[in-house]
């Protein structure tokens, strides 16, 4: 979970913000990619023991 921060001089929504902007909505899919990954490894057992059933891993994923 990381965020790029460009301190520049740049006007509110500026070439700055919609770079930043870039870069979040990348590193949200990308985390969400690898959460999603990650948890669809887990066996239904393992899933289980933590809560969780294969239904759940995009909801997980996506933060909701």
């Amino acid at each position: 979970m990381s965020t790029m921060e460009l301190n520049r001089g740049y006007a509110a929504g500026g070439v700055g913000s919609v770079v930043a902007n870039f870069f979040s909505m990348l590193s949200a899919w990308n985390d969400a990619r690898v959460t999603r990954r990650e948890l669809s490894r887990l066996s239904d057992r393992e899933l289980d023991d933590i809560g969780l059933c294969r239904g759940d891993i995009e909801r997980i994923a996506r933060g909701f």
